[in-house]
């Protein structure tokens, strides 16, 4: 297949360091959530602080949705249904158009993953397996919350986060094979080929520093939540 960016002029930085760092970061913690919810036992203490970490990088790339490079800011999310519905026709008729930040599925893609990353960190904030683990906020919830979040942890927020990671690599595979989009690489280096004048994202030594104290006030947030003290009965 031919390389649909094969008459791009120049390098274009889309994708910043923090966003790209958020990325793999998320990736890394997932994974070790995977591996280490699978294996129970004494390894749930590894599962919580995976979880933790991945509540602050959520917390961190919501920030950084706002304040962040041109591309990783929600407002250049095309989140227009019809506009999702045309993209899907599009390729289909073999008139797929690229961008450079998130197409509109991608956009749907980013929104959906951050949600279910939310509920699953929350509900495994409050969850009790009366088992191996007890989430540190369990005691500030009634005994059906603590149940209801407890389900929802094992039973279907796992299966979701599954189920999308799955659709993700697929959507991977068909931009790299069927419409010759390296969508890997891009997000190693940060750089998209352009033919147009592209709005670069900032990717600077100030932004890179916003980017770090907007990490350390998410970890902040995230540590003071785990360590409120257990609530006293009413």
């Amino acid at each position: 297949m031919n390389d649909p960016f094969s008459n791009a002029s120049r390098p274009t930085r889309v994708w910043d360091l923090p966003t790209r760092f958020f990325h793999w970061g998320l990736v890394a913690c997932v994974a070790g959530l995977i591996v280490t919810g699978n294996m129970g036992g004494d390894m749930m203490i590894w599962h919580a602080r995976f979880g933790f970490s991945v509540l602050a990088l959520v917390f961190f790339r919501l920030a950084w949705g706002f304040v962040g490079g041109h591309w990783s800011r929600f407002q250049q999310f095309n989140l227009h249904p019809r506009h999702a519905l045309t993209y899907v026709r599009n390729i289909r008729l073999g008139t797929h158009v690229f961008t450079a930040g998130h197409n509109p599925l991608g956009a749907w893609s980013v929104c959906l993953v951050l949600l279910l990353l939310l509920l699953q960190t929350a509900s495994g904030l409050v969850a009790d397996d009366e088992i191996a683990f007890s989430g540190p906020l369990s005691t500030w919830v009634s005994g059906s919350m603590v149940s209801m979040a407890t389900w929802y942890h094992k039973a279907v927020g796992k299966k979701l986060l599954l189920l999308w990671i799955a659709m993700h690599l697929l959507a991977m595979v068909f931009h790299r094979w069927r419409l010759g989009e390296n969508l890997v690489t891009a997000m190693f280096h940060g750089d998209k080929p352009t033919t147009d004048a592209t709005i670069p994202s900032q990717d600077s030594a100030k932004t890179r520093w916003l980017a770090l104290i907007c990490l350390a006030l998410s970890a902040a947030l995230v540590i003071w939540l785990v360590n409120l003290p257990p609530a006293v009965p009413a």
